[in-house]
């Protein structure tokens, strides 16, 4: 009876879906679409400081506070909401794919999609708006703002909705405003300078940037220009873009010169900034990268190709500096930020004081789970969903840790995620490789 037991589990491994040859790891079977490693090159820069690769265990002892979860009906902004921080989000977790759409387009689509009123909002590199009803199951409008000069170029477009009105900047310097209910251009501006940040939205004003690192507020009911403030321009453009984000009291901007400006919602008067480039290498290839930052309560988290800072959202100090540097932007969830390294570390960190909680290589997680040869993987993004991290991989595995860093499921997507995924009414959406949506519960 012992030997068959043995033969059963060894005839299931040799069939397990998650073996070497799987394609769970970096290259197994899987060819990413040419991602770009933004801090690529980075890595052999001089630098005083080495990057933090220690393995930590949690505390035997230690409990995290519990976490709401939430219900998440809409996803209006490209990084889900004004703070650019996820939320703990509810997901039914039953795994069913219970949507397939046709193809939305022929062209390359962006890597974001926004949702609301029953929408789904993506965008490609032609320049088409296309907006899918859910109710319907097909797409229902397309748009195309760009005239026959334009035909050529490469279009990237940056999104953010709200009431069924999309707000659109683009790489030309245009700006413009579609109503999905009229079908139709609102109004369109040409600010001559290609923009270069995502959309944020506050009150009647919309805001974003542009190459040279101008920061604009636009009135958003008919595109006049509010007010721009200039900020130190980069001469040498990188891969980096300029990133806003909004708490109570402050429009926050990362420029791609590593500058944190926090602007009063009120006065829209500049009330600190902050360089976070410091670096005696006056090398010109000394460039800022970094991830989109992020805010909560009065805490500002910004990664970068060095290091990662928690900022104090009211004075500009500096609370803390961590040897840490992430391909993906963190998330703060109660009060503890959730990030991956460039070592391939899953780390937990108390946000007050910048305690390390836990440390811990997700490789040789992956490979203690699953019983083979450890290897490399690449991530797509990082969620705390049904108070669980979820991984989302660029070969379109999910990885679920416990909020303790214990790795509980390896599972596979019905299809390959190309988009970043969303969560909306308890279901994971995201467009495919084929330009699809899928609609998991």
């Amino acid at each position: 009876m012992k030997i068959l037991s043995i033969l059963i589990v060894l005839i299931f491994l040799q069939n397990c879906s998650f073996d070497n040859k799987s394609g769970i790891w970096k290259n197994d079977n899987y060819t990413a679409n040419k991602d770009k490693n933004y801090l690529e090159g980075f890595e052999t820069l001089s630098s005083s400081n080495q990057s933090f690769n220690k393995i930590i265990n949690i505390k035997n002892n230690f409990e995290f506070k519990l976490i709401e979860e939430i219900e998440s009906f809409e996803w209006t902004d490209q990084f889900s909401n004004s703070t650019n921080n996820y939320n703990n989000y509810i997901y039914k977790k039953q795994n069913n794919l219970i949507l397939k759409s046709k193809k939305f387009t022929k062209y390359q689509s962006d890597d974001f999609i926004l949702f609301e009123n029953n929408y789904l909002i993506s965008n490609d590199k032609k320049g088409n708006l296309i907006i899918f009803s859910l109710n319907k199951d097909k797409v229902i409008q397309k748009f195309n703002f760009y005239k026959k000069k334009y035909k050529k170029f490469i279009k990237n477009l940056n999104l953010i909705i709200e009431n069924n009105i999309i707000y659109v900047s683009d790489n030309f310097g245009y700006l413009y405003a579609y109503s999905i209910k009229e079908s139709k251009i609102l109004w369109a501006k040409d600010f001559k300078i290609p923009f270069r940040s995502n959309l944020k939205i506050l009150n009647d004003k919309i805001i974003l940037a542009n190459q040279n690192n101008d920061l604009y507020f636009v009135n958003k009911r008919n595109g006049d220009l509010i007010k721009q403030i200039p900020t130190e321009e980069n001469v040498i453009k990188n891969q980096f873009v300029n990133n806003l984000s909004l708490n109570k009291d402050f429009i926050l901007f990362l420029n791609t010169y590593g500058s944190l400006y926090a602007i009063d919602n009120k006065t829209l008067k500049i009330n600190w900034f902050l360089n976070l480039n410091r670096s005696l290498d006056l090398n010109p290839s000394n460039l800022f990268l970094g991830n989109q930052i992020i805010n909560h309560e009065n805490k500002i988290v910004v990664t970068s190709n060095k290091f990662l800072y928690v900022v104090d959202s009211l004075s500009g100090t500096i609370n803390y500096r961590k040897n840490f540097s992430s391909f993906i932007k963190p998330t703060i969830i109660s009060n503890y930020i959730f990030l991956i390294t460039k070592n391939d570390l899953l780390v937990s960190i108390n946000l007050s004081d910048g305690k390390i909680i836990y440390s811990y290589n997700i490789n040789q997680k992956i490979s203690e789970f699953l019983n083979i040869k450890k290897k490399s993987v690449e991530y797509k993004d990082l969620m705390i969903i049904n108070s669980q991290i979820y991984i989302f991989l660029k070969n379109s595995y999910i990885l679920k840790f416990d909020l303790k860093g214990k790795l509980l499921e390896i599972k596979k997507l019905p299809t390959r995620i190309k988009t970043y995924p969303i969560i909306i009414d308890g279901s994971i959406l995201y467009l495919d490789r084929n330009n699809r949506l899928s609609v998991l519960n």
